[in-house]
């Protein structure tokens, strides 16, 4: 049997966390609201609010599946990101579930993208197989700059999608050129360890800035700047330092991207989530992204058939938490 209806679905990061309801078989996600997580002491508590907005009289949650911004061992789960610290079974109990699916982020994030629909993605290029296409064996895979960077995928399977969860968004990131070299080196007088996540993440976007500020040696000062600002002087072309990040950024993304795909052969594309890469709009299409993605020597070829394709719709992730739920046994 399938978890009991209705079904709650939220996609947790470190700044916010977007809930959803699933009220039957075959029903959309709907309802969806977005609360931060800063304000609420856990998901119990970000719960309680979300239904305390919701219509008098509708029927109490069933089912929930939370997808978290996080990797998940046992019962204690700590955001990797943000400040919620809570135990899955005690969670389950508070809220009077009869099922609860704690699933990695990108988890979901994968999942969601056999259900996504065009309107909901922008192809670099070509576009993808639609689900119904899509061979048995075949890999995508999943990118998202958000709060972190997160990274995930997804296997065609006899009957089911399988999806592959990972952290691979903490794995060193690597220079291509002697610019990349030395900002990666400013970076590490800071941090011992220059993850990806460290620059291509709305955490990682101002230690990005300031290492490229100072390779510049403009003297500009961007201490101070959060992403936001960041993203939008780099757009308007008000800094120097800004502009050079956000072509960087998507240099890097590239790269790494690349690396992704080839470590898990998603011959059936490489999607890129979160919240960042939609903000950049056509900046990103004019970026040497698709060029740093296929710029791997001997393997140029193998990544030159690859889709790469923008997810533009934020709230995909609830769609993939729905599926953990569509999936699992009662």
């Amino acid at each position: 049997m399938s978890a009991a209806y209705p079904w709650l679905v939220a996609d947790v990061g470190g700044t916010n966390a977007r809930f959803g309801t699933v009220a039957g078989p075959g029903e959309p996600v709907h309802d969806v609201r977005v609360l931060p997580v800063a304000a609420h002491a856990g998901p119990a508590a970000a719960v309680k609010a979300y239904l305390a907005g919701q219509e008098p009289g509708r029927p109490a949650p069933q089912s929930a599946a939370f997808a978290l911004a996080t990797a998940l061992d046992g019962d204690l789960i700590e955001l990797t990101n943000g400040a919620w610290s809570f135990s899955r079974s005690g969670t389950q109990a508070e809220l009077g579930l009869r099922t609860l699916l704690c699933l990695n982020d990108f988890e979901a994030q994968a999942l969601s993208l056999p259900k996504l629909r065009p309107e909901q993605l922008r192809p670099w290029d070509a576009p993808p197989p639609a689900a119904g296409e899509v061979a048995t064996g075949t890999v995508m895979a999943v990118i998202g700059p958000g709060t972190g960077l997160g990274v995930g995928g997804i296997v065609r399977a006899p009957g089911r999608w399988i999806a592959l969860p990972g952290e691979g968004g903490h794995a060193t990131l690597a220079p291509a050129d002697d610019f990349e070299s030395a900002v990666l080196s400013q970076a590490r007088r800071e941090f011992p360890h220059v993850s990806a996540e460290r620059f291509l993440s709305g955490i990682g976007l101002p230690v990005l800035c300031r290492s490229v500020a100072a390779v510049l040696g403009e003297g500009e000062d961007v201490s101070a700047l959060p992403a936001e600002q960041i993203v939008a002087r780099g757009m308007a072309g008000e800094s120097p330092a800004c502009v050079r990040t956000l072509d960087l950024f998507c240099a890097l993304l590239g790269g790494f991207a690349g690396n992704v795909a080839l470590t898990l052969g998603s011959r059936g594309g490489v999607f890129i989530g979160g919240g960042i890469v939609p903000r950049l709009g056509e900046r990103f299409f004019r970026s040497e992204f698709r060029r740093r993605f296929e710029a791997k020597g001997r393997f140029q070829s193998y990544l030159a058939g690859i889709p790469t394709v923008l997810i533009t719709d934020t709230l995909a992730a609830l769609s993939g938490a729905a599926m953990a739920l569509e999936q699992a046994d009662a």
